[in-house]
């Protein structure tokens, strides 16, 4: 069975705290959907995940699984099934038996027991370590059992938190895949909470960006990378983080260090400028870097450096030996503003360029 999940306003706050950890949080997740959330620690996104298992009381708010108010619901009655990151599994069982406890706890009958683990196991490629402890097992195998246990449930919704950060980074890549194409295959709404940008931007359908207890952003993952709300969210998500320059807005030209980006319908005065290293290029003409650092990464490197006294990042795909200053290009389209008190994106598109009269 499949459900949506609904948050209404959904806040916490700790004991005396004037401040919340989560704070009037609002989110849709349609059946079949995968959501991640993604934030850096202390963000609130594992409280939210807990609050959504039954696990953490809600402080204000409602909370949905399908129809159901389940705001006071135990964890157990909420049809729910959860993947944390240390497997949780009993040391004293077999994979088979960790796989089946949850339904011989519901008192599943033995064939339903049989054919939903051997199901699961076939799935995970589980089925020749059955008989085995979890000692006996990988890291990564051990993840497969703690999935496992959950499948077998055929749950209304799966909540993953932060499941693959014990596993080294070979093993995050190939679990994140096997985990993607699971859930597509099975079509069971998802939440999922990670801390690694990377991983949320390529399992997730929709994003959702925690700062401070608050949502950021919400979208799909190209169009959060694209088009981030704030500065918080631009320096957030990519690698490397899209650059922050303090800039101005002057006579219609975004004005850096001196030198003309884009032209831009906006007020004169102070704007925050992102950009992203991988829309710049070096060239023979255009903005002035001083080289600082190059980061060779094989395919690619980036080179690191100083535009007057602030901090820049290019993608470079060339092999020349960097030194001194060099000059970036710099794409009018690829030019990211944001308010420079708030912090978030001011949508005044660059203008193009007026065509000269003949």
């Amino acid at each position: 069975m499949m459900a949506h999940l609904s948050l209404t306003n959904v806040g916490k706050t700790y004991g005396g705290s004037t401040q919340p950890a989560v704070a009037g949080v609002d989110i849709e997740i349609a059946d079949g959907e995968f959501i991640v959330l993604v934030g850096p620690s202390g963000c609130g996104k594992s409280t939210l995940l807990r609050m959504v298992a039954g696990l953490e009381t809600v402080t204000r708010g409602d909370i949905r699984i399908g129809d159901t108010l389940v705001n006071r619901l135990d964890p157990a009655e909420r049809d729910i099934a959860m993947v944390f990151q240390n497997y949780a599994l009993y040391p004293h069982m077999t994979v088979r038996d960790n796989m089946a406890y949850g339904l011989k706890n519901r008192g599943e009958s033995k064939s339903v027991i049989e054919e939903r683990v051997a199901e699961a196991a076939r799935m995970l490629e589980l089925r020749p370590y059955l008989d085995r402890k979890p000692r006996a097992l990988s890291g990564g195998q051990r993840q497969r059992v703690a999935m496992g246990r959950a499948i077998v449930r055929q749950p209304a919704a799966f909540l993953f938190d932060e499941p693959l950060s014990n596993l080294d980074a070979k093993l995050r890549v190939s679990m994140r895949m096997e985990i993607r194409k699971l859930q597509k295959r099975l079509g069971t709404t998802s939440l999922y909470v990670t801390h690694d940008q990377l991983e949320a931007m390529t399992l997730a359908d929709r994003l959702v960006v925690l700062n401070g207890g608050a949502v950021e952003q919400i979208g799909a993952p190209l169009e959060v990378y694209r088009r981030p709300a704030s500065t918080f969210v631009a320096a957030f998500i990519g690698a490397p983080a899209m650059s922050l320059l303090d800039a101005r807005v002057d006579s219609g030209q975004v004005m850096l260090d001196g030198h003309a980006l884009a032209p831009v319908a906006h007020a004169p005065g102070p704007i925050t400028l992102g950009l992203r290293a991988e829309d710049l290029r070096i060239t023979d003409a255009g903005l002035p870097m001083r080289v600082d650092h190059v980061e060779e990464l094989g395919a690619q490197r980036i080179v690191h450096g100083m535009v007057g006294d602030q901090s820049l990042a290019v993608v470079d795909t060339g092999d020349a030996t960097l030194a001194g200053t060099v000059r970036i290009a710099v794409a009018p389209s690829k030019v990211h503003l944001f308010d420079s008190t708030t912090g978030r994106r001011i949508e005044a598109a660059a203008q193009p360029a007026p065509v000269p009269a003949e």
